[in-house]
């Protein structure tokens, strides 16, 4: 105790250590240090106080470089995270844009930016839905750019999209905002008209657009002329599901085009029923064609002053399994429209140059001399045509001589130049052409000079309307001279009276056939003509 006494240097010792260790609580300051006086107890205590001290000095310095560290660090991460923030916002931003494009590419055509089948669907049943709440009408119109085809074939895709965006503006322009008009693809379209009163309004609104037609579209230089044909469904119909009114509509279109083209058709009915008919009647025809349930008949074609046979036409009969005997009116349409017609062609011509050969053969001394046989527009303009013809007479062993090939006007008025190379190679052949219904068409005249045909078949609509008082007898008469000047035969079809013939004789007309001598009949009946029966 008494090393403690007042005044005494351990005493005042102490009181340094006591007076720095209120000066470190209260200041934090560890840079203090108390005097060590001497080597005993209180000497070793005030340099372990120290040592202490320095201790914590050194670690408060490292716990301040860390927290500095730590702070230097924490403003590095904040200023990445505000950076990685805006560029997260704006991916986000990104992303929202890049999903509204795909969500409006989805329901959106890409060449004129209408919407698609699939947004014209939804809507659609969106208005079904309504009509099942209340008074509510609405229609479809479905719609095909007439003769579209004929654009892109001459003047090319690229003249024909552009076309297709300027048809999207216009019928864009007659509707209201409300309206959807909708590109299917090609050259269709559709339009939902909702909340109108009654289907005049509809028909009100198919009008607008033709009219609208009527002025021409100016497509990089050219001048356009564009008709549509239309096809309405009216909401009374009461469907439930949206593909029964598109599918309605598609039928009055088609029922459209069918009377004529650039003309708008309501829907009933009796419409779906002909299209199941026609359904089932493609499909009986395909099979047909399976099945070769097709049969040549062939009509007399003779020397109208001698009255003898000089040849024969042949046309085609469908032996049905349950209609019956279908004559060529029944089926043919159909049949050029589905491109089944090539297959029919092909067939007609080798059976009819195999039974001409036959009736040669059989009888070498008769007057039979030609066999003839229509090739459709399509048919006209198959790459191959030329070598199937050759095939066939090769095949047949029937001289080339003998046949006499029918085309249409149309097939020389839509490309006269391609249809000059092919007469030229079928001519090669030894075959004989002929214009068949020649005066119903309107430009091939300026033709006619520079084309291998040998012949023309006066169209029965002229023939029908001689009569008793001697109509279109200067049409026949000015067919007959042109003929004569060009070195050309000629055949009246449809001679159903003794008055015709007199008349076509008195023009001079060589050659005639017609339901006055003998209807188309087998192969079988045709033969006994052959033989020496009398017309």
């Amino acid at each position: 105790m008494d090393l403690f006494r007042k005044g005494s240097i351990k005493h005042k010792q102490l009181l340094e250590m006591a007076d720095a260790m209120h000066t470190i609580s209260s200041s934090k300051d560890y840079s203090t240090r108390v005097a060590v006086q001497g080597e005993d107890e209180t000497g070793i205590l005030a340099e372990r106080f120290n040592e202490m001290l320095s201790q914590i000095q050194k670690h408060d310095a490292e716990l301040e470089l860390q927290r500095d560290n730590l702070q230097d660090l924490l403003v590095r991460r904040t200023e990445e995270l505000a950076i990685a923030n805006v560029e997260l916002q704006r991916q986000i931003a990104e992303r929202k844009k890049e999903g509204e494009k795909l969500f409006h590419d989805a329901f959106h055509d890409s060449l004129t930016d209408l919407p698609n089948r699939a947004l014209f669907m939804d809507r659609l049943s969106h208005a079904i839905a309504l009509t099942k709440r209340h008074d509510y009408f609405f229609a479809v119109l479905f719609m095909d750019i007439d003769h579209f085809k004929l654009v892109n074939d001459s003047l090319g895709h690229l003249i024909g999209d552009q076309l297709l965006v300027e048809f999207s503006k216009k019928l864009r322009a007659c509707l209201r905002p409300e309206d959807t008009v909708a590109r299917f693809g090609g050259d269709e379209f559709a339009v939902l008209i909702e909340g109108i009163a009654s289907v005049v309004n509809a028909a009100q609104n198919a009008e607008r657009i033709q009219n609208q037609l009527a002025s021409p579209f100016i497509v990089s230089g050219h001048e356009l002329f564009v008709t549509a044909s239309i096809g309405i469904a009216f909401s009374t119909l009461k469907h439930d599901q949206p593909e029964k009114f598109l599918r309605d509509a598609d039928t009055a279109m088609y029922q459209a085009k069918s009377q004529g083209r650039n003309k708008y058709v309501i829907f009933d009915s009796a419409m779906h029923a002909r299209a199941v008919e026609r359904l089932q009647l493609e499909t009986d025809l395909r099979k047909a064609i399976e099945l070769q349930e097709f049969v040549v008949y062939y009509q007399p074609i003779l020397s109208l002053e001698q009255k003898f046979l000089v040849g024969y036409e042949a046309f085609v009969r469908w032996r049905h399994p349950k209609r019956g005997l279908l004559s060529p009116k029944d089926f043919i349409h159909l049949a050029e429209e589905t491109g089944l017609i090539l297959s029919i062609d092909r067939f007609v011509l080798r059976a009819a140059c195999a039974q001409m050969h036959k009736w040669k053969t059989q009888f070498p001394d008769s007057t039979l001399r030609f066999i003839n046989v229509n090739l459709s527009d399509r048919q006209f303009a198959q790459p191959d045509l030329v070598e199937f013809v050759s095939r066939t007479l090769e095949e047949t062993g029937l001289d080339p001589n003998s046949l006499m090939i029918e085309i249409t006007e149309n097939v020389v008025i839509t490309n006269p130049e391609a249809t000059a190379v092919i007469m030229t190679r079928l001519k090669a052949l030894g075959v004989h052409l002929y214009i068949d219904d020649f005066g119903t068409g309107y430009s091939s005249l300026s033709y006619l000079h520079t084309l291998p045909i040998d012949g023309l078949k006066i169209d029965r609509s002229f023939i029908r309307k001689i009569g008793d008082h001697g109509e279109n007898m200067e049409i026949i008469r000015t067919i007959l001279l042109l003929a004569k000047d060009l070195n050309m035969t000629v055949i009246a079809e449809g001679l159903e009276t003794a008055n015709q013939v007199l008349q076509i004789i008195f023009l001079q007309c060589e050659y005639g056939q017609g339901f006055l001598f003998s209807e188309a009949i087998e192969s079988a009946e045709a033969k006994v003509f052959i033989g020496g029966k009398p017309f």
